[in-house]
């Protein structure tokens, strides 16, 4: 069984920061990328930022500038360093892993459950 599990989310006045994180936990042989995606209410889910497996990353560019991501591949974890931020950040958070849970099978992507963050005017 695979989990992935986000947190660090909540309210925050604008200007300010949050972090985010995520832990793959499991049977996992390998992870490829890892990162995170958010929907805001009546919008269609977006990515925010992602890490290859070698620290690669790419971000939205509505976030470039102001969000960090990091990963730390002993610990399978990702982290989203969010500052500066605004109210149109507000949305829940989907923390995605591609992953394979043996040698030689395919990857599959393993999504979070969602954290909130709210960003106050």
């Amino acid at each position: 069984q695979v989990q992935v599990v986000e947190s660090g989310g909540g309210l925050v006045q604008a200007g300010g920061s949050l972090r985010l994180s995520c832990a793959a936990s499991g049977t996992i042989f390998s992870i490829d990328d890892m990162g995170w995606y958010r929907q805001a209410p009546g919008k269609q889910r977006e990515s925010v930022a992602t890490v290859t497996s070698g620290g690669s990353t790419i971000y939205a560019d509505s976030v470039k500038g102001r969000f960090t991501i990091s990963r730390d591949n002993a610990k399978k974890m990702v982290y989203l360093q969010m500052k500066s931020l605004k109210p149109e950040d507000t949305a829940v958070y989907y923390c995605h892993a591609n992953l394979r849970v043996r040698d030689l099978l395919p990857a599959y992507v393993y999504w979070g459950q969602g954290t909130q963050v709210t960003v106050s005017s």
